[in-house]
């Protein structure tokens, strides 16, 4: 609507409203009937000048309803166009002869390639995996495929559900006895990070299964030998009944880490951050352990500044530490020594996208480090440490009586805190483990 004619609205707008404002009903009739006659001009004059315009697209050869198509189609296409380049999944369309004739930018990441179309070239020349060129050769033989996994072997592994159907075929409606398809359309749909998770539940099945098995077999090997007669021997029935004791109590540590662990990784642990005394938390960590580390001939030394603050949920920090310092115990050499320390307000950068070098400052952190000097880990452990269950050393680690989820647990919780926790070793000379939290003064002032 152009300004003239909004204009021309809220004159008749004010008239209309000075008419009912007017007392006399003569005077009303009167102002009606005048009313009545400028608009049947006004309606008469705009017909005229639409008939004229109608008639000046039909003398220049413009078919207004063939233009609103065309506008439409334009539009319809820009909208298919959008909507295949913001799909997540590949999409390939690929003619009789096996030529690409149509695919989005998700297609050409799975593909590893850089051009924008891949029209023309062959599907051979995109990938030599037969998973792929079989579904599309029955699709184009009028018979549909689905559930194909594709497997992808680029800068990292992924898996993909393939479908495929046929275009333009006389197909059955159960997707078998086509006469032939003219082109067939496949859509590559990620599932990499679904058969992640289904392996890491198959794994953590089986090494729940096996840590839960070795001191169940234990216990009832000691039961029936205490039944068969073994009880009635004192000495060796105290040794017994101490066994399986030991590896009940095991068996309830591995089913507490279990509960806390699924909680922790399900949102149901409430952090309470608030400011805390480090000092103090760490000196209960110590006399907690003082059994543990008297055993082992192991000093441990509380490093921090008595006036040193943390952003922290205290029990949750005293249960992250607790974890920490007893495998710095439990792995340390005879006569070792562990080291609680503390760094505040450490600066994190970012990389610069161009040149590599360090930018603004990203965020803050307040550092706790727990450092041993045991034997060190291995280089090729480091990026599996907090795992569960994962142990470096299966055998010992058991001996120890270690479920293999302290680390995990104390990773969950770093990052339920908003922060994290690293490891660096060095064979030979030990390893520090840091828990890396919000700087405190960032969050007072939050």
């Amino acid at each position: 609507m152009t300004k003239r004619n909004l204009s021309l609205v809220a004159a008749v707008i004010a008239l209309i409203a000075l008419f009912l404002l007017i007392p006399s009903y003569k005077v009303r009739a009167v102002a009606a009937c005048l009313f009545l006659l400028v608009a049947t001009v006004i309606l008469i004059k705009t017909s005229m000048t639409k008939v004229s315009a109608e008639e000046l697209d039909s003398a220049r050869g413009v078919d207004r309803s063939e233009q609103d198509s065309s506008q439409e189609i334009f539009a319809l296409g820009k909208l298919f166009e959008a909507t295949m380049s913001g799909m997540r999944e590949g999409l390939l369309v690929v003619d009789k002869d096996m030529r690409v004739v149509a695919s989005n930018t998700a297609a050409h990441r799975l593909f590893n390639l850089s051009r924008e179309k891949l029209n023309a070239q062959r599907l051979t020349e995109l990938t030599r995996n037969p998973a792929i060129y079989s579904a599309f050769l029955d699709a184009l033989q009028g018979t549909e495929r689905s559930g194909v996994k594709v497997h992808t072997y680029g800068p990292e592994r992924l898996v993909f559900d393939l479908r495929v159907v046929p275009l333009g075929s006389a197909a059955s409606s159960n997707g078998k006895g086509g006469e032939g398809a003219q082109g067939a359309l496949g859509v590559f749909i990620d599932v990499t990070r679904i058969e992640r998770l289904e392996q890491i539940r198959q794994e953590f099945l089986s090494n729940v299964s096996h840590e839960l098995r070795t001191p169940l077999t234990a216990i009832l090997a000691f039961v029936e030998t205490l039944e068969t007669g073994a009880l009635d021997d004192r000495e060796s029935s105290q040794r017994f009944l101490s066994i399986i004791r030991r590896n009940a109590t095991r068996m309830q540590d591995l089913i507490d880490d279990i509960l806390e662990l699924s909680a922790i990784e399900a949102g149901n642990v409430q952090v309470r951050a608030e400011q805390v005394e480090l000092y103090s938390i760490v000196s209960d960590v110590i006399s907690s352990l003082a059994a543990k580390r008297s055993a082992q001939d192991i000093v441990v030394t509380n490093a921090v500044p008595r006036e040193a603050r943390v952003y922290a949920d205290a029990r949750r920090l005293e249960q992250m530490l607790t974890n920490l310092v007893e495998n710095a115990i439990k792995f340390n050499r005879a006569n070792g020594l562990v080291t609680i320390r503390y760094e505040s307000g450490s600066a994190v950068y970012e990389e610069s996208s161009s040149g590599g070098r360090p930018s603004a400052v990203v965020r803050r952190t307040d550092s706790i480090l727990v450092e041993d000097t045991g034997e060190g880990i291995p280089a090729q452990h480091l990026e599996r440490l907090f795992e569960r269950f994962y142990r470096v050393d299966r055998a010992r680690s058991r001996e120890m009586g270690g479920t293999g989820l302290g680390l995990a647990i104390v990773k969950h919780l770093a990052r339920a805190h908003g922060g994290e926790v690293t490891v660096t070793s060095e064979l030979g000379k030990g390893s520090i483990f840091t828990i890396e939290l919000p700087h405190y003064q960032s969050n007072r002032q939050k």
